[in-house]
């Protein structure tokens, strides 16, 4: 069978996409699930009710460092949905994410995101604080999206981390939603309970995530100092 490719500003992708090193940072929130599936509605998803009446979504920041997309930095938000047809309930669901915003500093990975897999990229400016306490801040057309800062999180071993999860993201492009399957092992991982102050700014997006309840404290924030990542093709699901 040949390998699909796309041809995205003169030069070719074959699939899967790899992604070789990277770093990430992620701050979990529990949000009101009626407000999160309000937000997605549009994707025809059901949001994952690890509670009763609570939601989950993701910000989830990454410097991917090396991989067929070259270096950049992505900011997205990602609201944990149950997959089609799934019952599945608890924490056990929280398995898949739609995409709900996608913020990236590149031209070429805005172009890919957007033409292989629906990804709702759009050009912003990320600038990034290593000093006691990691912090990055993101503007869209000047204006101010989120502000976050990190606390350092306990190690976890990378034995317990490293295994290669399968994993599902989800995005909408053109009144369709797209399935995209894909791996992803870590090493050099943090995990603490809460951990991250969140400032939101004036922009869209954030009233967006406003109207879910943010900022508050998160339930859990994570560091990766290796993220190894695989993307397969996406495939129209409705």
């Amino acid at each position: 069978m040949t390998a699909s490719q796309y041809t995205i500003a003169g030069t070719v992708l074959t699939m899967p996409v790899n992604i070789r090193k990277a770093t990430q940072r992620m701050a979990v929130f529990s949000v009101d699930a009626d407000a999160a599936q309000r937000t997605i509605d549009y994707s025809g998803l059901k949001v994952a009710r690890f509670l009763p009446g609570r939601a989950a979504v993701a910000l989830v920041l990454a410097h991917f460092i090396d991989g067929d997309l070259g270096e950049y930095h992505e900011l997205s938000t990602n609201v944990m949905v149950n997959q089609p047809g799934s019952t599945v309930s608890g924490f056990r669901a929280l398995q898949s994410a739609f995409i709900h915003h996608m913020l990236v500093d590149q031209s070429f990975t805005l172009e890919a995101g957007r033409t292989i897999w629906g990804f709702p990229k759009v050009m912003a400016d990320f600038r990034i604080r290593e000093a006691d306490r990691f912090g990055f801040d993101v503007t869209v057309d000047g204006q101010l999206v989120v502000d976050m800062e990190f606390q350092r999180g306990l190690r976890v071993p990378s034995a317990l981390t490293y295994r290669e999860q399968q994993l599902r993201s989800y995005s909408h492009r053109d009144g369709h939603t797209l399935e995209t399957g894909f791996s992803m092992s870590t090493v050099g991982s943090r995990y603490r309970p809460g951990g991250v102050r969140l400032r939101l700014g004036d922009h869209p997006y954030a009233k967006e995530l406003a109207s879910l309840g943010l900022p508050k404290r998160a339930m859990l924030s994570t560091s990766a100092a290796n993220v190894q990542m695989s993307f397969g093709n996406a495939q129209e699901i409705s």
